[in-house]
């Protein structure tokens, strides 16, 4: 494919940056920094499209937290003005990559997420006797700057917006050190070299499906296993010949050094389908699929956590509501309706009035 010039225009115009202040203040209203924004909305997206156009721009600095629910993970939370610019680059991005990306990449992309990606890593379950998992070695603290920027260019050619992508990889905040050598490397390089993408940037997302890309294209044109997934940093890889799979690992870690990528061997292995795969938080075996036993922890600290901010009247019913049910729906994926009915009626949520239970919800 030819690569896309001519964003720019586009890409700074008023229409494109109203669009992106709407999609980056979904479901954050009410926050303070989001509502001082939205109330001066036109000046604010004029001052920001005249940085853009005069290449004043500069990205503020993020704001960090942890969380620890599954596993600690460093967040970073950009300034919100800073937000609409992510959306504003991503809305013109996107397009010209969905069309080279794999149909068995499944995060972050329109039509597709967690349940399509288990609907077909459970095809690839029943249809093939082993599979191979992999997990990418600290994958957003370990993307390549130079690598990223190097493979945005080879698909678009309009100069400021490659230079606006540039301005936000190379704003990003220190992120986890990872020093690992690589073929060619002398003492010096990787420590010379910027790595790392903030978790929770919308670009950051986006970016994370650009950078193992040719990956994908090398798994689907060469390697071309059974059945495959990919979701974020996590393959499983189906298929009936064991030795084919050790080798299609072999090339795997060989595309992944050239991306300056390691495997996480505690991660990565080949295994029978019969003996269980856990991916995205849950474990496939031929013919019936099973909630992993974390999940199933975490959803009972949650609900504890909402009882007793339901209690303290600092949530409302609506909000348990929801948690409930966004869980429900995640839960509903595989045949789990017993062990919803017993761990939903174990929580009663009492304000003083009258008792509501969790149960309900999956009554309706």
């Amino acid at each position: 494919m030819k690569r896309v010039g001519n964003l720019w225009p586009d890409l700074t115009s008023f229409a494109n940056l109203l669009g992106a202040a709407e999609a980056a203040a979904a479901g954050k209203r009410k926050r303070p920094d989001v509502a001082a924004f939205l109330m001066n909305l036109e000046p604010e997206l004029m001052k920001l499209q005249r940085e853009l156009l005069d290449g004043s721009y500069q990205p503020g600095r993020y704001r960090t937290f942890t969380l620890l629910d599954p596993k600690p993970r460093r967040i970073s939370a950009a300034p919100f003005r800073d937000r609409v610019i992510h959306h504003a680059l991503t809305r013109m991005l996107e397009p010209v990559f969905e069309r080279r990306f794999s149909r068995n990449s499944f995060a972050c992309r329109t039509g597709m997420g967690t349940h399509k990606a288990l609907e077909r890593a459970r095809e690839g379950a029943q249809r093939y006797p082993y599979v191979l998992k992999c997990d990418v070695r600290k994958y957003f603290a370990s993307i390549d700057h130079q690598v990223l920027n190097e493979q945005l260019a080879r698909v678009i050619k309009c100069k400021p917006t490659l230079d606006l992508a540039a301005r936000i990889i190379a704003g990003s905040n220190p992120q986890e050190e990872v020093i690992q050598y690589f073929p060619g490397d002398n003492l010096f390089i990787p420590f010379g070299r910027r790595r790392g993408l903030p978790l929770g940037n919308q670009t950051s997302q986006f970016f994370a499906n650009v950078y193992l890309n040719g990956l994908d294209r090398l798994i689907d044109e060469k390697l071309r296993p059974g059945v495959w997934v990919r979701y974020v940093d996590d393959l499983v890889l189906f298929d009936g010949d064991k030795h084919r799979l050790r080798l299609i690992r072999e090339a795997i870690e060989q595309e992944l050094s050239a991306l300056r990528l390691t495997l996480n061997p505690s991660k990565s292995r080949i295994h029978r389908c019969a003996e269980g795969v856990t991916f995205l938080g849950w474990r496939l075996f031929p013919g019936r699929t099973r909630l992993v036993r974390d999940n199933v922890i975490r959803f009972g600290r949650r609900m504890k956590r909402l009882q007793y901010d339901f209690a303290a009247g600092t949530v409302d019913w609506e909000r348990v509501e929801q948690s409930v049910r966004a869980w429900i729906a995640h839960a509903s994926f595989g045949n789990t309706w017993v062990l919803r009915e017993r761990r939903l009626e174990r929580f009663a949520f009492d304000r003083g009035a009258r008792p509501l239970r969790a149960g309900g919800v999956l009554q309706q």
